[in-house]
């Protein structure tokens, strides 16, 4: 079971990393495409790149807990009069 559990947060990590890299590429486009300043996309994506990853990973493992996946079936079901 523990090892179960190492290998879903590697997997975790791993899902971080690779969105947060697609993530940031977009948000460098974006900005510099706003802004028409390079600088400002690279400055822009920079300081997203460190909050989203801290924010992704907490999300990515609150949706690991059974308890939460139970809480989110409960309420779809309840919704949709399953």
């Amino acid at each position: 079971m523990a090892h179960h559990m190492k290998r879903n947060r590697i997997i975790s990590v791993c899902k971080t990393c690779t969105w947060r890299i697609v993530a940031s590429l977009d948000t460098f486009l974006l900005s510099w495409l706003v802004t028409g300043s390079y600088v400002a996309g690279v400055s822009i994506a920079s300081l997203e790149v460190i909050t989203k990853m801290f924010l992704y990973y907490i999300h990515e493992r609150q949706w690991e807990k059974p308890r939460f996946n139970n809480y989110i079936v409960t309420v779809y079901k309840r919704l949709t009069n399953s």
